[in-house]
């Protein structure tokens, strides 16, 4: 092949490159507002399947729309439990905050038994409300380092701050079949109508191994365990105790009880 060959080949793949470059760029640029809407979308209908407002996997986008609109958002102070109302569309964000130490806290080994190694000082939350405007159902963001990842979800209290509507993971990437079974509806549906507090306040909730046997008095604090999934099983027990207790929501579910919101 001639020089002027080899050349011209050179010019004409450089060329393509930066052409296929350009391509590239811009349908990800045009293409990630309607990814972030999906996942917004998705994120949504999750949370009203744990909440109960909408069956699991069921919604057109105008019906998520609709019934996550009537959802109302609070901020939290997890080191007070104070909270503030703020618009649905606020652009805090609870994971960003975890990059600014101005705002989030490191853990210490002994605090850190979800293994998130950072928190927020602030999570927010999410209520619903019956037709005369008491305080229904609270759900309450939630993650924790299973075998593999980071769960994140949301459990969702009755207004007792105490009894589990449902739960439910929007990101992880545990293995499909053993701790991925964390969507499965079935393995959710267990969790509705246990408690997370045993009398005396403590935070009781487990994930146990095996089946739980209903005669036992702990049975209200407990879930089967995920099959073959131990790990993943222990990660969401801690995640759960985490942000149940002292270093999460406890004093805001304390306020709860005390005044409602």
């Amino acid at each position: 092949m001639s020089k002027e060959s080899t050349g011209k080949t050179l010019v004409v793949a450089s060329v393509l490159s930066v052409v296929c470059s350009i391509a590239l760029a811009a349908a990800v640029t045009l293409l990630k507002p309607i990814q972030d809407e999906n996942k917004a979308l998705e994120k949504q209908r999750k949370i009203l399947a744990a909440a109960q407002v909408l069956p699991e996997g069921e919604g057109d986008k105008a019906r998520v729309n609709q019934e996550f609109a009537k959802f109302q958002r609070y901020l939290v102070n997890l080191d007070t439990g104070e909270f503030r109302e703020v618009k649905l569309d606020d652009p805090y964000d609870q994971r960003k905050a975890l990059k600014n130490n101005s705002i989030s806290m490191a853990l210490t080994a002994e605090q850190d038994m979800a293994g998130l190694r950072r928190r927020a000082k602030e999570a927010d939350i999410y209520v619903v409300r019956d037709a005369a405007g008491k305080v229904e159902k609270m759900v309450l963001p939630i993650s924790g380092y299973g075998l593999w990842s980071t769960l994140y979800g949301y459990l969702v209290l009755k207004n007792d701050a105490n009894t589990i509507v449902g739960v439910t993971f929007v990101e992880h990437a545990e293995t499909p079949g053993l701790g991925g079974e964390v969507d499965n509806p079935k393995w959710k549906a267990l969790w509705a109508n246990k408690q997370v507090y045993s009398a005396d306040g403590q935070t009781h909730f487990k994930i146990i191994k095996g089946n739980v046997d209903p005669a036992k008095p702990d049975a209200i604090h407990q879930v089967d365990g995920l099959s073959g999934a131990t790990l993943t099983s222990n990660g969401v027990t801690n995640l759960v105790q985490f942000w149940m207790g002292d270093l999460g929501f406890k004093k805001f579910l304390s306020k709860v009880r005390e005044g409602g919101i």
